[in-house]
């Protein structure tokens, strides 16, 4: 029996959605993503909204978890994988070390979350220090905790290795952005 929460909105499968949000996560023009999928902003916005409606009723978690998916496969698509976000070399530098190395992707988590702590926009700081998207990120994201859930029954030393390393680095960030902000409110309050 299939869900019905899966059925196309206005002609856009949840397949569409995701590698659309992919594809403006990570720079892309919304005129170029419409024009190559042949519809109206319009109609994405509107089928855009109902998508989300249908994850937020999806008590299985179904639409949620397919549209993960579907959003680190974003470059697949058969319509809109042809459009690329112009990178740098060092962004694309980035981007492949991010893809395999563990370490400096919890790193760029770490920092990430420092970012926003200090009031910074996360996203927008790894992608001003780093050259990586916020849809790259995300994608590369989706397929480190695809690793890790694959670790859960079998490597939970490996799970809370990475979990440890990633808080030393963001504490580590946070320290950093403290400094530049002239220090945190209680810096001089001694117990």
């Amino acid at each position: 029996m299939s869900n019905p929460l899966l059925e196309p909105i206005h002609g856009i499968s949840l397949y569409d959605y995701a590698a659309v949000s992919a594809k403006m996560a990570s720079g892309i023009d919304p005129k170029e993503i419409y024009k190559a999928l042949g519809i109206e902003p319009a109609v994405f916005e509107e089928a855009s909204a109902l998508w989300v409606t249908r994850m937020q009723e999806d008590s299985t978690f179904e639409v949620t978890i397919l549209f993960g998916q579907y959003f680190s496969e974003a470059d697949k698509h058969p319509k809109l994988n042809g459009l690329q976000a112009e990178i740098s070399e060092e962004g694309k530098a980035n981007l492949e070390k991010l893809k395999t190395d563990r370490y400096f992707y919890e790193e760029l988590n770490g920092a990430r979350q420092a970012a926003y702590e200090y009031g910074y926009d996360g996203a927008q700081w790894i992608q001003d220090n780093f050259g990586i998207s916020l849809g790259d990120f995300q994608a590369i994201a989706m397929k480190w905790s695809e690793v890790q859930a694959a670790e859960i029954h079998t490597n939970t030393d490996n799970i809370h290795h990475f979990v440890d390393y990633q808080q030393k680095k963001q504490a580590e960030y946070a320290a950093k952005f403290a400094s530049e902000q002239g220090g945190n409110i209680a810096d001089d309050v001694e117990f």
